[in-house]
């Protein structure tokens, strides 16, 4: 059977002859029925034939492949208009803008429909900045929505050579960096714009977005500062500072001004949200519960706040919530995030019931979804630790010995997520030699650098690229890591980066710290895995959505540690969260002796300290130490035949 092809399809619509369009899509689509493009175009060729249930029926299919397509509730939005539901347009031009701001339509039916004054603000500017761009910058903003980026570069690198001083196009550069999580390139693209153009706000509003997403928190600051100071009025600039005083640790200024902000728009559900968040990190646990309900009474669809909720493991849900939670995943939430959100929240409200298979049911919708969405390759991390192992030989590790920089002050907490981490970090931290800080990205930005523009398909530099720098070059990467650092540190000897992953490259740590203290929390490997699955996570733990790539990584995990401990004998200490729960005061004596500080008593009633924690685990570390996560896994283990058999290869 011939399959009509996708251009021959544009060309008829390109004519007019919607039927005979509408005919080859359909031939098209009874060979792939998934196939997005000719989905979009059939929809299209039944809005204008004025079939609208079948261009919904297509737009339906295409959402659900598709839920970050912009053009799809576009469609949506003109099917509603034409029908007469302006309220349903709205709505859905709206969503088209939010996944594609590109889409000049959408904001013209936004601009004509709306009666909110800041959406209609919002509109005038879109189009008038749509009006004034290059028409093929405009078709590099809609690729880079459309997650088309290969296409996005190119033409972008085009128009950069004929146009190489042209702010607008450096900026969208940037973003296209950005998405390739090359935040380097994207940094020096910004800064460069804003030399050419110091007044362009949007620039800048870009240039904090990359700072923060490269953890360089102070300067993030310093420039939401001069962007509030700028734009006083502007909502956006006063929370893009609230964000950064959230970040550095002003507490009770974010606080503040996020406040400020919900009583200047008690519409906005993200607003209660950030507060909460910050309400959480610092124990106002209450407070953070009322922020993420008021999150709900918001917006009903919103899944964040009721993942929020459950992600505190030790919040309630009442059965009416647990009631509205269903309804929303089953019907009104079409927006992915949404949908992982509320099957995760949900999964842990049947959890707190011990209505274990129908908590599971819920788990495993929510890690099946986000599987499909995450860039996740087993091999690719597989091939990864397997270049840890064969450059870091014990040759190879003692021609770097002596070298990088001597200095003392780093505890690198580390291993698998769920492992107990937190509650090592809270321990040591409750020591008065010691500040905990975060899961600092450092580490991990520093292999970026290493490896360059490196992509899957091609051979890595790092960790090779290391046998080619001068112990001057090592000592550097230490000193900048300690000086970026810095501003998470309150004065203390020593301090903590409980990054988990950096257990992927101690090889690194060691070779720029040769002196950081290293300490792999480890859990038994079910107990371990389950938890990992049943953790939604923000970002960084891509493996972590499969019952088969979670016992990969852990099978890789082990096998790189016994690496780890080979070339550097007696320089790592594995601390096993079973033992830390059973015999805790011999346990934490022994952490102590490794990192060669006496044992505080604070350190035994590490419950009691008072200190931001950002992680997961935040109000569990508030309490003493329990039992109560050792064997969870067992309430679930009907459902873990794969995952024991994954374990077992």
């Amino acid at each position: 059977m011939h399959i009509p092809e996708t251009s021959s399809i544009q060309k008829q619509i390109q004519q007019g002859r919607f039927t005979v369009a509408l005919t080859l899509c359909k031939q098209a689509l009874e060979g792939k029925p998934t196939d997005t493009e000719v989905l979009y175009l059939a929809a299209v060729c039944c809005r204008y034939l004025e079939q609208y249930c079948d261009a919904t029926s297509f737009l339906s299919q295409l959402v659900k492949l598709l839920p970050g397509y912009g053009r799809a509730y576009q469609e949506l939005g003109h099917i509603y208009r034409a029908t007469g539901e302006n309220h349903k347009a709205l709505e859905n031009f709206l969503l088209a803008v939010k996944r594609n701001p590109s889409l000049h339509a959408s904001w013209q039916a936004v601009s004509e429909l709306t009666g909110n004054s800041e959406e209609q603000s919002t509109a005038t500017h879109n189009l008038n900045y749509l009006k004034h761009l290059p028409k093929a910058l405009a078709s590099v903003l809609s690729f880079i929505y459309e997650d088309r980026l290969e296409k996005a570069e190119k033409l972008c690198r085009h128009f950069m050579l004929q146009h190489p001083k042209h702010v607008e196009g450096m900026r969208l550069l940037a973003k296209i960096a950005e998405k390739h999580h090359v935040l380097d390139d994207a940094e020096f693209l910004l800064e460069t714009a804003l030399q050419l153009e110091p007044e362009n706000h949007w620039l800048q509003f870009d240039y904090v977005n990359i700072l923060h997403h490269r953890q360089k928190f102070e300067s993030a600051y310093v420039q939401a500062l001069m962007l509030s100071e700028r734009l006083p009025e502007d909502s956006a600039s006063q929370l893009t500072l609230a964000n950064q005083e959230a970040a550095i640790g002003k507490y009770d200024d974010a606080i503040e001004r996020y406040r400020a902000l919900i009583a200047k728009d008690n519409n906005n559900a993200l607003l209660p949200l950030l507060l909460g968040h910050v309400y959480k990190t610092i124990g106002r646990q209450q407070e953070a519960i009322n922020c993420y309900l008021s999150c709900i009474e918001l917006n009903k669809s919103f899944g964040d706040p009721y993942w929020s909720l459950a992600n505190l493991k030790t919040f309630e849900f009442p059965q009416a919530l647990i009631e509205q939670m269903l309804t929303m995943v089953t019907g009104q939430a079409n927006n992915t995030d949404d949908r992982v959100h509320l099957h995760f929240a949900l999964g842990k409200a049947f959890e707190n019931q011990q209505a274990f298979e129908r908590s599971f049911e819920h788990y495993q919708s929510g890690n099946d979804i986000k599987r499909e969405i995450v860039n996740y390759d087993s091999e690719v991390m597989a091939n990864n630790f397997s270049l840890q192992k064969q450059f870091f030989t014990p040759s190879q590790v003692s021609a770097l010995h002596g070298m990088g920089e001597q200095a003392e002050d780093p505890i690198f907490v580390l291993g698998l997520p769920r492992t107990g981490s937190t509650l090592v970090e809270q321990i040591l931290s409750s020591h008065s030699q010691i500040d905990g800080t975060l899961e600092l990205p450092n580490i991990l930005a520093y292999v970026q650098e290493l490896n360059g523009r490196k992509f899957k398909h091609t051979n890595a530099r790092y960790p090779k690229v290391l046998a080619e720098l001068s112990a001057e070059e090592l000592a550097h990467f230490g000193q900048r890591y300690l000086k970026e650092t810095q501003i998470h540190r309150k004065g203390a000897a020593y301090f903590i980066d409980k990054m988990p992953n950096n257990f992927r490259h101690i090889g690194l740590i060691k070779s720029i710290l040769p002196n950081a203290k290293i300490i792999d929390t480890r859990r038994e490997p079910l107990s371990c895995c389950f938890s990992v699955y049943k953790q939604l996570f923000a970002e960084g733990q891509e493996f972590s959505y499969s019952f088969d790539d979670i016992a990969k990584y852990y099978q890789g995990y082990v096998a790189l540690m016994a690496h780890w401990h080979r070339v550097y004998p007696e320089q790592i200490l594995t601390l096993n969260y079973e033992s830390l729960v059973a015999s805790p005061t011999e346990t934490i004596t022994r952490l102590f002796d490794y990192i060669g500080l006496p044992l505080e008593p604070g350190c035994l009633e590490f419950y009691k300290t008072k200190r931001a924690v950002r992680t997961a685990s935040s109000e569990q570390v508030r309490q003493p130490i329990n039992q109560k996560g050792i064997e969870q896994w067992k309430h679930y283990e009907p459902y873990l035949a794969e995952l024991k058999a994954s374990l077992a290869q």
